[in-house]
């Protein structure tokens, strides 16, 4: 086995979002990955093994297992091309089927990862509104062009924009209470969003129901979004990009294809560095 910690998303040398890529033969029990997972310390770490022409992947964050994760996913996909070559790598998930692509290219990493299906449905009022109450925010800061959702690709997520880059920037919670809250909801992550245009989003994602305040970035969220602006016909031209990450000092990047099937998978992809230690 191997134990490799990669940043994924980054902005150029620096940002993205901690990963931890372990690649084996086998699976250790559930409660070894649960651990290694915990000691790595990262929002998630991704556990790979060969399966038939594929490979079997399972994500873990320091508190639970979880669906799908798009960071590691694409630390996954920078750690197979080191180890394995350039290519296409087919992933089995617990619930689907995906794939991941590494590249190596003048001293980079590029990865990309087409996404599972994504969904949409209307959030409650009674959401919505602990949601609004957990940051403080009044329903007047909330962008109406991008209505709260819940949203899917891969895991639930809960969506809510605001109308400033201020409002995002000042976002904190009480870290207890938001883990009630999205434990209770199902809600692997809670995403918020600023419209900066019609293509260019920033983004900040508490994750405090794996035991992580805040995501610097944070893939199936993103893939969530992009499918939900998909349904919403938002005049995305086909791709957008995310900033994210920023107002905590780990600016990453998220780049989004965006197909025309409703529901469709969507296509992330950005960098990938080794980390140190």
């Amino acid at each position: 086995m191997e134990l490799m910690k990669l940043a994924a998303f980054c902005d150029g040398d620096a940002g993205g979002n901690p990963a931890g890529v372990w690649i084996g033969d086998a699976f250790p029990a559930e409660e070894r990955m649960q651990a290694i997972a915990a000691q790595v310390g990262f929002s998630e770490t991704a556990f790979a093994i060969p399966h038939g022409e594929s490979w079997r992947v399972r994500y873990f964050s320091p508190e639970a297992e979880v669906a799908f994760c798009g960071h590691a996913t694409i630390a996954l996909g920078a750690a197979l091309a080191l180890k394995r070559g350039d290519g296409l790598y087919p992933l089995t998930l617990n619930h689907a089927r995906i794939s991941v692509e590494g590249q190596r290219a003048n001293g980079a990493i590029a990865a990309a990862l087409q996404s599972p299906p994504t969904s949409s449905k209307q959030a409650s009022a009674a959401l919505v509104d602990a949601a609004l109450a957990l940051f403080g925010y009044r329903r007047e800061e909330l962008d109406p062009r991008i209505p709260p959702a819940l949203i899917n690709a891969g895991n639930d997520h809960l969506v809510l924009a605001l109308r400033s880059r201020a409002a995002l920037a000042a976002m904190q919670y009480d870290f207890e209470a938001g883990r009630a809250l999205m434990q209770e909801q199902n809600l692997v992550t809670i995403l918020l969003v600023f419209a900066e245009s019609d293509r260019v989003f920033h983004t900040r994602n508490p994750f405090a129901y794996g035991g992580v305040y805040e995501d610097p970035a944070t893939g199936a969220s993103s893939a969530a979004l992009a499918g939900y602006l998909r349904e919403l016909a938002w005049p995305h031209g086909g791709a957008i990009d995310i900033v994210q990450g920023e107002d905590m000092g780990s600016r990453s990047r998220i780049h989004a294809q965006i197909g025309p099937e409703p529901g469709g998978s969507i296509r992330l992809s950005g960098t990938a560095r080794i980390m140190e230690g």
